[in-house]
C-alpha cells in the first residue's frame, strides 16, 4: 500500500459500493483521488448481494459495467415469494439481475479504482474532518500512525452507523423499530436463476445465488426474533429458518462457507433521505431502503452517479459548494422519495401479521399488482 498523500483533489471516505465507484469515476476524470476505509478488504458484509436490472444503466454511467460484468456473477431471472403457510408466488424481472457477493464486488471495484489512478488506503480510521478556507483537513489513524490530509472536496460514503461527531451521523428517535441483519454463504443449496424471499413472523430471509455455485442467505429480523434464535450468526439463521417450513427444508442439508458470516445491528429502516450533512453523503449514509425491495445496491450506485458530475463541476470551479449541495439534494429527493415511500409501505405490510397473512392470496389473485408494487420500489433507468 502506497504512502498516504498529504494533499489531494478529492477524498472519498468509505470504500464500499458507493464510495469505490465514485472514486473510480472521479479518477477517470483526472482528479487526484484518495479512497479511505477503516475496514480491511476483502470482507463479507450483510447484503442481499443482488444487483437489480435497474442498476445496469448506473453501472454504465459510472464506467464500471465492464469490470463488474467480468466478476463471475450469477444471472437471475425472477423473484419467488414463499410465505409461512407454504403459499408461493413468482414475479418476473423486466431483465436479468446479477447475483454477486460483496466479497468479490468490493474487491473488483477497488481494483478498478486503482487502475483509474485512485489511491486506496484501508484499515484507516477517519477521526475528524475540518473545514478550511481551501477545502478540508482530514485527520486519520492507521495503527499508531496519525496523518492529516488536505482535500479540496470530501465525499462521505461510510455507511449508516456513523459515530457521533462525524458527518452522516443520524441519531434515531426513541421508540423507532430497530432490526438485526445477518448473512452467510452456503454450498449445497439447489437454486434456479431466482431470488427466493421467505417470510415468517419476526422477519424474512432471502436466498440469492452468487458466483461460484454459492448461495447468499441474508435475513432482516426483529431484535426479539434474533435474540431468541441464539448467539452465533449461524444459529440465528437456522433459528429463523425454522419459522418457515420450506426454508428449513431448503437449508437443512446446506454447508456454511467458513468465514462468510456477518451481522449488523441496529438497522433502522425508512430514514428520510439526507443528501448532505457538512459533506455530500452516498449510499447508506444518505438513506436505507427496506432490504426486501432488492434495490439497495442500485441505490448506492445511483447516489454515486448523481454526485460525481456535480463534484467534477465543483472541482473545475464551474459552480459553488452551495450549488453542489442544492443540486445533489434535489436529485436525491427526486430519485429516492418514491421508491422509499413504496418500500416503507411494503415493509409495514410484512410487519403486520393480519395483513401479511393475506399477501399470498393477494399476489395470486392480482399478480400484475404485485409486480407493479415491486417495480414501484425500484429506481428508474439512469439517463445516459
Amino acid at each position: 500500500m502506497s504512502k498516504v498523500p498529504r494533499k489531494v483533489d478529492v477524498a472519498v471516505l468509505g470504500a464500499g459500493l458507493a464510495g469505490s465507484s465514485a472514486a473510480k469515476a472521479l479518477a477517470d476524470k483526472g482528479w487526484e483521488t484518495l479512497l479511505l476505509d477503516r475496514q480491511t478488504f476483502p470482507r463479507h458484509k450483510v447484503c442481499g448481494e443482488f444487483l437489480s436490472p435497474e442498476s445496469q444503466s448506473t453501472l454504465q454511467a459510472l464506467g464500471i459495467s465492464e469490470p463488474v460484468s467480468g466478476l463471475g456473477h450469477c444471472e437471475i431471472e425472477r423473484i419467488k415469494l414463499i410465505f409461512e403457510n407454504g403459499a408461493e408466488t413468482e414475479i418476473e424481472l423486466p431483465a436479468n439481475a446479477w447475483g454477486l457477493s460483496r466479497y468479490v464486488l468490493d474487491e473488483g471495484l477497488h481494483q478498478a479504482a486503482l487502475r483509474a489512478g485512485a489511491v486506496l488506503h484501508t484499515g484507516t480510521a477517519v477521526t475528524a474532518v475540518r473545514t478550511t478556507d481551501r477545502g478540508y483537513l482530514i485527520e486519520t489513524k492507521q495503527g499508531s500512525e496519525m496523518n492529516v490530509i488536505e482535500a479540496r472536496a470530501v465525499i462521505a460514503a461510510w455507511g449508516a452507523n456513523q459515530r457521533a461527531g462525524l458527518p452522516g451521523y443520524q441519531r434515531q428517535p426513541a421508540g423507532k423499530a430497530a432490526y438485526v441483519g445477518v448473512k452467510s454463504h452456503f454450498r449445497g443449496v439447489k437454486m434456479e436463476p431466482v431470488v427466493e424471499l421467505y417470510f415468517f413472523r419476526g422477519g424474512y430471509l432471502g436466498l440469492c445465488p452468487v458466483e461460484g455455485g454459492v448461495v447468499n442467505a441474508s435475513a432482516l429480523l426483529e431484535r426479539e426474533t434474533a435474540a431468541n434464535a441464539g448467539k452465533s450468526i449461524l444459529s440465528i439463521i437456522y433459528g429463523a429458518a425454522q419459522r418457515n417450513p420450506k426454508l428449513y427444508e431448503k437449508l437443512k442439508g446446506a454447508e456454511p462457507v467458513p468465514g462468510a458470516q456477518a451481522a449488523v445491528a441496529p438497522v433502522y429502516l425508512n430514514r428520510k433521505p439526507v443528501a448532505w450533512d457538512q459533506l455530500p453523503l452516498l449510499g447508506d449514509s444518505a438513506t436505507m431502503i427496506p432490504p426486501l425491495c432488492g434495490d439497495g445496491m442500485s441505490m448506492a450506485l445511483r447516489s454515486a452517479a448523481l454526485c460525481v458530475p456535480l463534484a467534477d463541476r465543483y472541482l473545475r470551479g464551474q459552480f459553488s459548494k452551495v450549488q453542489w449541495q442544492q443540486d445533489y439534494t434535489r436529485f436525491i429527493t427526486e430519485e429516492f422519495t418514491g421508491p422509499l415511500r413504496w418500500g416503507g409501505l411494503l415493509q409495514r405490510v410484512v410487519e403486520m401479521p393480519a395483513l401479511a397473512a393475506w399477501l399470498p392470496y393477494a399476489a395470486r389473485l392480482a399478480p400484475g399488482a404485485a409486480s407493479a408494487l415491486v417495480q414501484a420500489t425500484r429506481l428508474k433507468p439512469f439517463p445516459m
